[in-house]
């Protein structure tokens, strides 16, 4: 979906009465520029969830699916399905794995094309069932830790070697808006990051700067991310 068209579409949306789709942190970024801070609530799924929606007197609608395999899956395979279905990504929401259960928040208005055309997943029979909201309520994020050896604390250099591009791309993405920086988005390739810091990068996922692990003896240093799961 155009990216202004989905922001007109959700301000129109909330003006007559309606939540907004699912939004991820940059659409939220978009839609809180444009609108008072009395002009809307947001709906978290879960306390740490990263696709919310805004709305103004009815909670949104919303749906818990539970996608049931006897193989394990990951993230970019499920994420991978479900836009194979044609679905926009502002339809669904956060997908979540733990504990070998794999979930996923959709808006009601499309649960009915999960149950009955959702079958597999990368060459893996499925089996989607609905879930009662409370389930995951108490849902805490889960991490996995990477660590990364660079020459300085600037973003750009950290982000290159923590997805594994060229410097071009990273300063692409960032001229496109698409990494964000404590709920931010960064526009400073060089900025140097701190401990503590949360970042996420568009389509890559999100992150949790902890810090300085040790020094190699080419002087670089060895850092611990978190990054979200």
């Amino acid at each position: 979906m155009n990216n202004n068209y989905e922001i007109i579409h959700n301000l129109e949306l909330l003006k007559k009465g309606y939540s907004t789709r699912f939004l991820d942190s940059k659409m939220q970024l978009e839609l809180k520029k444009k609108l008072k801070k009395n002009e809307y609530q947001i709906y978290y799924p879960y306390d740490e969830s990263e696709k919310v929606l805004f709305y103004t007197k009815k909670i949104p609608e919303i749906t818990l699916l539970e996608i049931i395999s006897k193989e394990n899956l990951e993230h970019k395979d499920i994420l991978g399905s479900v836009f194979s279905l044609g679905i926009d990504s502002s339809m669904f929401g956060d997908i979540i794995i733990s504990d070998n259960h794999y979930y996923i928040y959709v808006l009601k208005e499309i649960k009915d094309l999960f149950l009955n055309h959702f079958y597999v997943i990368k060459r893996t029979n499925i089996k989607v069932e609905e879930r009662n909201l409370d389930l995951l309520k108490d849902y805490k994020r889960e991490f996995c830790d990477i660590k990364i050896i660079v020459s300085s604390k600037r973003f750009d250099t950290i982000i290159s070697k923590l997805i594994g591009v060229n410097r071009t791309k990273v300063l692409e993405l960032i001229r496109m808006k698409d990494v964000l920086l404590n709920c931010e988005v960064l526009s400073n390739p060089s900025k140097k990051i701190i401990e503590g810091d949360i970042f996420s990068i568009r389509k890559y996922g999100k992150y949790k700067y902890i810090g300085v692990l040790n020094n190699t003896k080419n002087d670089n240093l060895i850092l611990l991310i978190k990054k979200y799961i």
